[in-house]
């Protein structure tokens, strides 16, 4: 496939010129190659590593972790590396949703608080004048 400008690029990708630019700003896409004019020029597998970096962050892994998954991809990662890396992510995403149902269940406490005890707690944060 023939080079890609960056509006070529990002009209492929579904997305903006500025979040590619963006991307190879923060090192998470390399820099591509330029023309004899000094126009960047961006090869077929840039979509790859785009289409990677949109799935990846649909499923919350932060731009550092997918800059740090691009270079090992890149390298000779072995099939239980990447499975290894992926059971990882699911223990964290676990952690994060215990937090979240332990908050959630914090906050319907709260909904079943009487009314008094709210008003009571409420209270307690206003600053008394003793004059």
């Amino acid at each position: 496939m023939e080079g890609m400008t960056r509006g070529e690029l990002a009209r492929r990708a579904g997305l903006s010129a500025a979040a590619i630019r963006y991307y190879e700003d923060s090192g998470v896409l390399p820099v591509p190659g330029r023309t004899a004019k000094g126009y960047r020029i961006y090869s077929g597998d840039y979509l790859v590593k785009l289409k990677f970096i949109k799935d990846a962050k649909s499923l919350g892994y932060s731009l550092k972790e997918i800059q740090t998954a691009l270079a090992l991809l890149g390298s000779e990662m072995d099939a239980e590396s990447l499975k290894e890396r992926v059971r990882d992510k699911i223990t964290e995403i676990d952690e994060k949703v215990a937090a979240l149902r332990s908050i959630q269940s914090m906050l319907a406490g709260l909904l079943k608080t009487p009314q008094d005890d709210i008003q009571d707690y409420l209270q307690s944060f206003q600053i008394k004048d003793n004059r």
